[in-house]
């Protein structure tokens, strides 16, 4: 038997198969930050690929993978130690990682039917 999915969940998975590869640009752009090697162009181009990730995990319902995408977003506008932004960018990474893989276990996971909204639940 096939699992069946809802539309909002068709949705997010389409659309969670997209993130692997920006999740890739995203490493790489953190890895050429530690080495001085990103221009303010790399910086700039990584901060709008943020805030259109968090802008579209927002939009399906995936708010912890789009608060996770907005903090790092703000961590690369903010002023500081260079080195503080590319270790917290590194860990956010690793966040952004395990709220993805939550995301995409919850996706393909059926939901639960909804009894009777206005019956109350049976008691053992």
């Amino acid at each position: 038997m096939a699992i069946k999915l809802s539309s909002r969940q068709q949705a997010q998975l389409a659309w969670l198969e997209t993130v692997p590869r920006k999740y890739e640009r995203l490493v790489r752009a953190v890895e050429q930050l530690s080495t001085n090697q990103a221009d303010d162009a790399l910086v700039r181009q990584t901060q709008r690929l943020l805030e259109e990730m968090k802008s579209q995990a927002s939009q399906l319902g995936l708010g912890p993978l789009g608060d996770a995408y907005g903090i790092m977003a703000t961590m690369l506008r903010r002023s500081g130690g260079h080195q503080t932004k590319v270790r917290g960018l590194r860990e956010m990474l690793a966040g952004a990682k395990i709220n993805y893989d939550g995301a995409v276990r919850a996706a393909t996971q059926p939901e639960a039917a909804d009894p009777d909204p206005g019956s109350e639940p049976a008691t053992p």
